[in-house]
């Protein structure tokens, strides 16, 4: 008699196998440019030669030869090394001023292969042929789609469980012969699909399925590194962050004093856009949508009486003649000519969309932004609390907002995320009054007892601190 449970037990292993051969993971520059994009150029420089905020990643793996484990691990979690006491991590470490590199667990080993494969192709000048010297260009690469991978998959599996339906329908029937049955029929194709192992290995597949889509909707719940919507204006934070050093939080005010950041109202806009009337991207297009949501009259420089009753007609032509008078000017024209009315007309209708919508058809009124972070309604976070008494940048959880043209979601935002963070940051004790009341830190600090304090000493990992 065959032995029905090793022939099943061989097919179960071979599913695994293939499994893991069609989801496995390959070192590749083109995965590390775009690991490298989304973890590292926030801190390092793309050249690979240049410091950063982070030091240049070219010749790192010389640096670090011999020791290629404790490169991985130091990517993970940095501070996992320099606890461990190796002297060129330590080194490192006291050489930039004990800043903290962002830990990145869940990177895999083909993952960090790819990125220092990444890093040795630019800094050799043999990536995509570019010259070894000098910044790299920053091209967008389309995002690896795994629906076919997984349709494949999909398909593979199902063909192995129709042919071990199969085998095991042709056993019973073996089975059946040898007992005697010399007449017993072998079952039909649809015998077998209708066979209560088929429709259990389905019923498994969809369980299995629907889990993993649950847990995986579940995690994510509504936060999406990388995510990067367009907005009803263009504002541009390289212009108001990067070139003109605008503080975050001379627009961002609530940051500092309260739970949220807050969106700054248009009135905040107005401080500077009652002078700067003309921006040096897009001329007049984007500025007069902020004008005519306040109900502004660049052209009187004052604000419009009733501007709330008056009609859409009537405030068109307060914003058309301010979009047609400066095209004039700029083009040196007598009069407005075809191109300029299509112009005036296209900002106009762009001006209309990107301020009403079906449920608020009003020109005048708040500017409906695009929310980017969004955190689950049962978790609790204080903006207050980082950056006024933690001394957090904003950077460190926003990324290099002042070179994003439109910004993007740099941060995971998972939970494992933020723990990392309290577990591995150092609370500054020193001229913080708030921690005052932490007398036994203080002295054990000052005893040399304790060489730091982090968030999680102080109860940064308790449940009830975050979740409410």
């Amino acid at each position: 008699m065959v032995n029905k449970q090793l022939i099943i037990s061989s097919l179960l292993s071979l599913v695994f196998v293939l499994t893991a051969f069609v989801v496995s993971a390959e070192v590749s520059v083109d995965a590390g440019k775009q690991l490298f994009k989304a973890n590292c150029a926030q801190c390092h420089n793309r050249n690979m030669k240049d410091n950063l905020t982070g030091p240049a990643l070219g010749g790192v793996q010389e640096r670090w030869a011999g020791r290629e484990e404790l490169l991985y691990g130091w990517i993970r979690n940095s501070q996992s090394v320099i606890a461990s006491g190796d002297p060129y991590a330590v080194d490192l470490y006291n050489t930039w001023n004990k800043v903290l590199m962002n830990p990145f667990p869940n990177l895999t080993d083909d993952e960090i292969g790819s990125i220092l494969a990444y890093v040795d192709a630019v800094y050799t000048g043999t990536e995509g042929g570019a010259a070894a010297a000098g910044p790299v260009a920053v091209v967008e690469q389309p995002k690896t789609n795994y629906t076919l991978i997984y349709g494949v998959l999909a398909l593979l599996l199902a063909l192995i469980a129709l042919i071990l339906a199969r085998i095991v329908g042709n056993l019973d029937h073996m089975n059946k012969v040898a007992g005697g049955d010399l007449d017993a029929p072998r079952p039909s194709f649809r015998e077998i699909l209708t066979s209560k192992s088929v429709i259990a290995f389905v019923i498994f597949a969809l369980i299995v399925l629907g889990g993993y889509t649950t847990v995986n909707n579940a995690i994510s719940f509504g936060r999406q590194q990388n995510y990067q919507p367009e907005q009803p204006i263009k504002f541009s934070h390289v212009t108001h962050a990067g070139v003109h050093k605008i503080d975050c939080q001379y627009c961002h005010d609530g940051a500092r004093r309260s739970k949220h950041s807050v969106i700054p109202a248009a009135n905040t806009c107005m401080n500077c856009h009652k002078a700067i009337k003309k921006g040096s991207t897009y001329g007049t297009a984007e500025l007069t949508k902020i004008f005519a949501s306040v109900g502004y009259d660049p052209t009187t420089d004052k604000y419009i009486e009733n501007y709330d009753a008056m009609s859409t007609e009537e405030i068109e032509a307060i914003y058309k003649k301010w979009i047609t008078d400066n095209y004039i000017a700029d083009k040196e024209l007598a009069t407005l000519d075809a191109k300029g009315e299509k112009a005036v007309k296209d900002q106009w209708n762009n001006l209309v969309a990107s301020l009403t919508s079906e449920n608020d058809p009003k020109i005048g009124g708040p500017i409906e932004w695009n929310r980017i972070h969004n955190l689950p309604d049962h978790v609790y976070f204080n903006h207050a609390q980082h950056v006024t008494i933690g001394k957090v940048d904003c950077q460190q959880c926003h990324g290099k907002v002042e070179e994003m043209e439109v910004v993007r979601q740099y941060a995971t935002l998972s939970m494992g995320w933020c723990i990392n963070c309290h577990r591995e940051t150092e609370v500054k004790f020193n001229d913080n009054e708030y921690y005052k009341s932490y007398e036994k830190y203080h002295q054990e600090l000052a005893s040399g007892k304790r060489e730091k304090v982090t968030v999680e000493d102080i109860g940064g990992t308790e449940c009830q601190k975050c979740h409410y």
